[in-house]
């Protein structure tokens, strides 16, 4: 628990420091798309803007995760986080829907665009989107929420990337589509990294198996240790990223109830479970043989 705890600490300061050069960088971008007459350069600071949201979300999230569980909440406010990662997936969504009805209209209707600020304020932003890369990629295999964050910036990073093309393209051929279809650019590169983030999202909230656990094989391993018999009505999910959670039915051999062996074998359960599949919280109900030939039939 402490070690999730400094995870925890660390990864606010992350937010706290990544959200002070979002923040700046937002307002440099838009005062330099209304300058520059630049959709590419609005739509990557509309990008920068969900991404603003989105590490307050994140920062709020991981606040409210740590606090400690009650008899109301008895696994804790972990899932906070992966709400703030769902908002974070409905936000990226939504700027990339509103950037390319904007970016398709402006393909038949192009406007003027200044290609010289236009290429400063993306190169500009493009520097901030790797500062704040390289702060939050730390935590980003470690949570849900954090892997939201950094997401976001990734996306607006190309985007940055793309806007800069486009001025590129502009000052050199003179082309004004350049840059609604940059802004298009950016709307297919947040797509898919919003749809990722929700299809996460969902596989934690509908509790199904972490991608990295195999019930056969736990079953399988559970089945390796001495006096159990079957393993059955397994259950397996997370309650946020990196907080898998584990309940099983163990038949085990008659001898073992009475020598009074389940202590050694619940120790050496949950130890197969912490050791080999990383599982910290674990429940097993032990059942003799007799008592599990009358259990509900649904049970596997």
């Amino acid at each position: 628990m402490a070690h999730d705890h400094d995870h925890g600490m660390t990864n606010r300061r992350r937010l706290s420091v990544a959200i002070a050069i979002v923040a700046l960088f937002l307002v440099v971008e838009l005062v330099g798309a209304l300058l520059a007459g630049s959709l590419a350069l609005l739509a990557d600071a509309g990008h920068m803007f969900s991404d603003l949201l989105g590490l307050v979300i994140a920062l709020v999230a991981l606040g409210i995760a740590a606090r400690p569980a009650t008899d109301r909440q008895t696994f804790g406010y972990q899932r906070a986080e992966v709400f703030g990662a769902l908002a974070n997936g409905v936000i990226l969504l939504g700027v990339a829907v509103y950037v390319a009805i904007e970016g398709v209209q402006r393909l038949f209707e192009p406007s003027e665009v200044l290609g010289v600020p236009m290429l400063i304020v993306a190169a500009a932003g493009l520097l901030a989107n790797i500062a704040v890369m390289l702060v939050l990629r730390g935590g980003a295999k470690q949570s849900i929420g954090m892997r939201g964050a950094y997401l976001e910036v990734l996306g607006d990073l190309f985007g940055s990337v793309a806007a800069i093309v486009a001025g590129v393209v502009i000052l050199a051929t003179g082309f004004a589509q350049a840059d609604a279809i940059a802004s298009l650019v950016i709307a297919a590169l947040i797509i898919p990294r919003a749809i990722s983030l929700l299809r996460d999202v969902f596989h934690v909230l509908s509790q199904a198996v972490p991608a990295n656990l195999d019930v056969a094989e736990i079953r399988e391993h559970l089945l390796g240790a001495t006096g159990v018999i079957d393993v059955h009505d397994v259950h397996v999910w997370a309650i946020t990223s990196g907080a898998p959670v584990f309940s099983a039915h163990v038949v085990v051999s008659k001898h073992l109830f009475e020598t009074g062996g389940t202590g050694r074998l619940l120790d050496e359960l949950g130890a197969c479970m912490a050791g080999h599949f990383d599982v910290e919280h674990s429940t097993f109900q032990l059942e003799p043989e007799e008592h599990a030939a009358h259990e509900d039939v649904l049970h596997k």
